[in-house]
């Protein structure tokens, strides 16, 4: 397991980062190259701590996150001694490539070096990096300390055993590693996001309904579902007999909805045997009943937790 974590960048993202590593016990290495910024991220930080401290989800107190976390304003002094770096730099090409270039000259060739961009892909900036097999993307929800996702992406040229490495010690930070198998762009997270995000401005621009009411949609409906199962569940659970009774029912207006907007990826009998083969494992057909059961009881304890606390009101 790693014990030590480099975190390139004290922004929103880097202190982030330095926070789920140090809250699993860690020792964090914060490097900014300014350090003006390095001092905002202190009170950032303890902020953030003072959060989680207020709703009990810090287990120790405060201080002792805080002491595990050092500040640096040069990168040779933040990687000194770590066993993995996060790289939370700006979605900029040209300056990632000329950190991870600086990053594999200063560190051994087992160290991980990780990135934690948006879109920008591992190939993109660490082709041309010499000890580039030690590469790849670990994409956080933000925050990531309250969102324990992580895209695990690696390139063509990244070893294997560096990603299996990777997920176990995520793992081990209290993360949920989810292995994204190519570069695609956007990879998982902000793709289905963007596709939200594309039907929801459509929607809008044709007149259909306002912003704020399908902020509602999601936050009182799809969000808060979402919450206790994903959309490949959901589906499973809303028709009774799975995913192909779902796809049987439903399919073809899903297709028509596509097709409005120029889209033409149609569900096939192959694909919806391998969603099928998936999902149906953890939610059995012949257990239907007893999985709506508990999906209700589980939305029963989030709605009692949402209307008998105010932090949630945000308007809607």
């Amino acid at each position: 397991m790693f014990d030590t974590y480099a975190v390139i960048g004290s922004g929103s993202i880097g202190n982030a980062w330095a926070i789920v590593f140090a809250r699993a016990g860690k020792q964090v290495r914060l490097f900014d190259i300014a350090k003006e910024r390095l001092e905002l991220a202190r009170t950032d930080i303890l902020s953030r701590l003072e959060l989680l401290k207020r709703h009990g989800l810090l287990a120790e107190e405060i201080s002792a996150v805080v002491d595990r976390i050092d500040y640096f304003d040069t990168l040779e002094g933040a990687v000194l001694g770590a066993d993995y770096v996060q790289e939370c730099a700006p979605e900029k090409l040209e300056l990632k490539c000329e950190i991870f270039q600086n990053l594999d000259a200063l560190t051994e060739t087992h160290v991980v070096l990780a990135s934690s961009s948006s879109a920008i892909t591992t190939s993109q900036f660490a082709t041309n990096t010499k000890n580039n097999m030690r590469c790849l993307i670990v994409h956080p929800g933000n925050p990531p300390y309250l969102l324990p996702v992580a895209e695990v992406v690696p390139a063509p040229f990244t070893d294997p055993q560096i990603v299996d490495t990777v997920m176990e010690n995520l793992r081990n930070v209290g993360m949920s590693p989810v292995l994204v198998k190519s570069e695609t762009e956007g990879f998982v997270f902000n793709r289905l996001q963007g596709a939200i995000l594309r039907e929801a401005y459509c929607l809008v621009r044709d007149g259909v309904v306002s912003a704020s009411d399908i902020d509602r949609i999601v936050t009182q409906g799809l969000a808060r579902r979402w919450t206790v199962i994903g959309p490949f569940a959901t589906s499973a659970l809303n028709v009774q007999g799975g995913i192909k009774a779902h796809v049987s029912r439903m399919g073809a207006a899903y297709a028509s909805m596509g097709a409005l907007r120029g889209q033409n990826d149609p569900w096939t009998a192959e694909l919806v045997e391998k969603v099928s083969d998936d999902i149906d494992q953890l939610f059995r057909v012949d257990e239907w009943h007893e999985n709506v059961l508990k999906r209700d009881e589980a939305l029963l304890e989030l709605t009692k937790l949402i209307e008998n606390n105010s932090a949630f009101d945000m308007g809607y």
